[in-house]
């Protein structure tokens, strides 16, 4: 059984059998660590706690707490997509586009496992490690995509709560475009601070398209979210802790 080539993905069937019968992936190449960080793997620990370790969104959302880079294989269709997370280059790197303007569902995505990285970023000293240039990516991209089209359509743990959100920056800056009566809606958020049923509220929105809104905003580091703003009240059934990703890139 061939290792994954570097220009296509594997057939879900194909990956599972690898693994099967070798126990590994067939894209972890790299010699260096064999886990993950701890900082990094106990917050996968309470995703798992919570049954929510297959959740894609809320992984990418882990790895972008902790700056940490991972590979991650998303199963996507009949395909596992090997998706290597670079949050402090804030790039991806994967065999193909993973967020064409052309993709309309992404409601089947879900983790199959996660692993250190199989390839080293670009500039690193290590330049035989580093993948071809082609297959990296900005990261932004993916996560808003994910956001607004993936499987998850509630709150993000970390953000969940009583809570008023506001965004702090119009993500049309960074060619993040907000289809339908979101746009209205991210404009209205740079002008006043609203809870997530508030938001629900506004023309041409819901429940689910406030949340994957405020999703969006979060990973894409445009929010804001207080606990002490008038505005803030209690998204049921979710319970969040402050925690911006609001840091500097490098």
């Amino acid at each position: 059984m061939r290792d994954f080539d570097d220009s296509s993905l594997w057939r879900i069937s194909d990956y599972e059998r690898m693994r099967m019968n070798t126990g590994t992936s067939g894209y972890m190449k790299l010699e260096g660590p064999t886990v993950l960080p701890t900082t990094l793997m106990a917050e996968l620990n309470r995703l798992d706690e919570r049954n929510a370790a297959d959740d894609a969104l809320e992984v990418m959302a882990a790895c972008m707490r902790q700056r940490e880079a991972a590979l991650l294989y998303l199963q996507h269709g009949h395909y596992v997509w090997p998706v290597t997370l670079f949050p402090l280059q804030m790039l991806y790197h994967s065999p193909r586009e993973m967020a064409p303007t052309t993709v309309e569902r992404l409601d089947d995505l879900k983790l199959i496992n996660i692993e250190p990285p199989g390839v080293r970023p670009p500039g690193h000293w290590m330049y035989e490690r580093v993948g071809q240039a082609a297959h990296y990516r900005p990261l932004l991209p993916l996560l808003w995509l994910v956001a607004l089209r993936g499987p998850r359509r509630e709150l993000l743990s970390e953000i969940g709560g009583t809570a008023a959100y506001r965004a702090i920056k119009d993500p049309a800056t960074e060619n993040l475009m907000a289809p339908g009566a979101l746009g209205p809606s991210v404009q209205r958020l740079r002008r006043e601070a609203a809870s997530l049923r508030d938001i629900a509220s506004w023309p041409g929105m819901s429940l689910e398209r406030a949340s994957r809104l405020i999703n969006a905003l979060y990973l894409a580091q445009c929010l804001m979210m207080t606990r002490t703003n008038p505005a803030a009240r209690s998204a049921t059934g979710l319970v969040g802790r402050l925690l911006g990703l609001g840091r500097s890139r490098r």
